[in-house]
């Protein structure tokens, strides 16, 4: 299928990926019953950052390639930058054992990755066709934040809360629609802002 038929960015799986990732802004609202989007916000906590499989022998061959001609040095600091990596994954794979974090929306806590992709990698075709499938973006929201929740003047004992957060290159409109699903009691409702997408 060629482009004129798949759309710009468009791979042979089918995932609209542009070459560079453009990170649009979005407000998500969610409003129903007190109790109910009390439990939807303390579901969506969580620290942000997907526990992927990591093979440390690959990516210290891949953070060595760009400065092999270094010489022996480049092995030593090779070495250097995977223990830093290292210790940031087991850092993210604590955070992702414990109950809440600093992310008010995580999209893996409320729509989670299955084990047996995570184990695949995020750069394995399979795991971003998942992503595709199920979150609609191919990466985790960022610049999280959580807006003042307001009353529904409409409806007593409801609320309203709305976070605002940058998605990348799409709203995660697949995983809004899970949401739903698994919420019936309340309402979503996400607004892109095209106006402000900018790189990432």
């Amino acid at each position: 299928m060629g482009d004129s038929e798949t759309g710009p960015g468009t791979g042979a799986d089918g995932i609209l990926a542009p070459a560079h990732t453009e990170w649009l802004r979005n407000v998500l609202t969610v409003a129903g019953p007190i109790d109910d989007v009390a439990a939807f916000e303390l579901k969506a906590k969580g620290p942000s950052a997907v526990p992927w499989h990591l093979d440390l022998d690959h990516e210290e061959l891949r953070l060595l390639a760009p400065i092999a001609a270094a010489g022996p040095a480049a092995r030593g600091l090779a070495r250097a930058l995977r223990a830093q990596v290292e210790a940031h994954h087991q850092r993210v794979l604590a955070a992702a054992d414990q109950p809440g974090g600093g992310c008010p929306l995580d999209l893996h806590r409320l729509v989670p990755i299955p084990a047996r992709i995570l184990q695949l990698g995020d750069d394995a075709p399979a795991s971003r066709l998942w992503l595709w499938t199920h979150w609609g973006a191919l990466q985790p929201l960022r610049h999280v934040r959580r807006l003042d929740p307001v009353a529904d003047r409409w409806r007593k004992r409801t609320v309203r809360v709305d976070w605002e957060f940058w998605s990348a290159d799409w709203t995660p409109w697949r995983a809004i629609v899970q949401l739903r699903q698994d919420w019936p009691n309340l309402r979503f409702d996400v607004r892109p802002d095209y106006g402000d997408a900018s790189d990432g």
